[in-house]
């Protein structure tokens, strides 16, 4: 009687297991059971202070507290699951709440990550940063550092210490969004709030709750329980692609804010100059209005080679469109685009390292 093909595939099975079947290899044999564990990513964590690093007095004290406060030591045994996703080790590179950075900070910060991202044993960077200023730091890497590999910037809204502190997991996702392969070549990252958004453009829109950080243009992907998942990519010039290297750049010119609003007056940026700022990116309403009573200070300093950039305080989306509001033309000024104010300061002084020429400098402001 014939064996039923099921019963006769069925046997061959089980002799393949138990390796009885003439000429089947040891490694056809054993695949199964001795599969190489996937190699964990070598990720490290710069730590600069800010909430993340922050302490109340009590576990109900979620917006009053000192930041920069724990070491990078303890905040990395604060989330012993990091080692699931990475071999991790920390540097403290400051110890500081972010709204006192400044441009020697940013630049010392930006060397570091430049010479840990040419390692062979560093496969990503995370960085721990206030959120006064992280928009700034991450935009100010995106625009320096050139690698591929992911760098990811990160904090949090409320210490440590606090109910429902958000630091451990933003952490334990920034973490992983360095480790994932899936995170090179798209420019520097912020993980906050399981959102992973983009250094060029994210934000920080309030204040006091977890959700503080948003793109005007949406979030590039989440992280999801360890794992990232991507829904676009950013499409402006960034690390790689750069003209700017932190390598060639040890200071950076003076550039500073001007404020607009309702009854301004020219006395603020007249001041700033006076001060030794190389350029004014002026903050104006609107589509980066200016008062009548501040255009002819603003073009009086820009005849004395001071360069004005027109940015706008409005927050939630939109750009500046050059010659709209101002004739930007006539006036050799700059549109600052879709940058807001803290933005375009960052990359009013990269250019200014590169060149003096306004047509250049808005070339930087269209593909940056």
């Amino acid at each position: 009687m014939r064996t039923p093909l099921n019963k006769l595939l069925s046997a061959m099975g089980c002799a393949l297991a138990i390796g009885l079947v003439p000429g089947a290899s040891a490694q056809a044999q054993t695949a199964t059971t001795t599969a190489a564990p996937a190699k964990k990513a070598n990720v490290v964590i710069l730590a600069t202070g800010g909430t993340i690093a922050g302490a109340g007095a009590s576990a109900a004290n979620s917006a009053t507290y000192q930041a920069a406060k724990v070491p990078v030591d303890k905040l990395l045994a604060s989330v012993p699951e990091l080692s699931n996703v990475a071999n991790v080790r920390g540097e403290q590179v400051f110890q500081i709440a972010s709204e006192s950075f400044t441009n020697d900070n940013l630049v010392k910060l930006a060397k570091r990550v430049s010479a840990l991202a040419k390692q062979a044993d560093v496969d990503g960077i995370v960085i721990t940063h206030g959120t006064d200023t992280l928009e700034e730091t991450a935009y100010f890497l995106t625009l320096t550092v050139h690698t591929r590999k992911p760098i990811v910037v990160v904090g949090s809204m409320r210490p440590g210490t606090a109910l429902s502190a958000d630091g451990t997991l933003n952490l334990y996702e920034a973490v992983a969004t360095a480790a994932s392969p899936n995170s090179a070549g798209k420019g520097v990252l912020v993980t906050m709030n399981d959102e992973i958004l983009s250094g060029r453009d994210v934000t920080k829109a309030a204040n006091i709750r977890p959700d503080a950080f948003k793109s005007p243009w949406g979030a590039l992907g989440m992280v999801v329980e360890g794992q990232t998942h991507w829904f676009r990519a950013p499409v402006k010039r960034h690390t790689v692609n750069s003209e700017f290297d932190i390598d060639q750049i040890d200071t950076l010119p003076a550039v500073e804010i001007a404020y607009g609003y309702g009854n301004a007056s020219p006395t603020a940026p007249q001041a700033l100059v006076a001060a030794g700022a190389k350029a004014i990116v002026h903050a104006g309403t609107g589509n980066g209005s200016v008062s009548g009573a501040v255009v002819p200070a603003l073009r009086e300093l820009r005849a004395k080679d001071v360069h004005i950039v027109r940015s706008s305080r409005v927050v939630g989306g939109g750009f500046v469109i050059r010659n709209a509001e101002q004739p930007d033309d006539q006036y050799d000024w700059v549109a600052a685009h879709d940058l807001n104010p803290q933005k375009a300061r960052l990359l009013t002084a990269l250019a200014l390292t590169k060149t003096h020429d306004a047509k250049t400098i808005q070339r930087f402001f269209l593909e940056y």
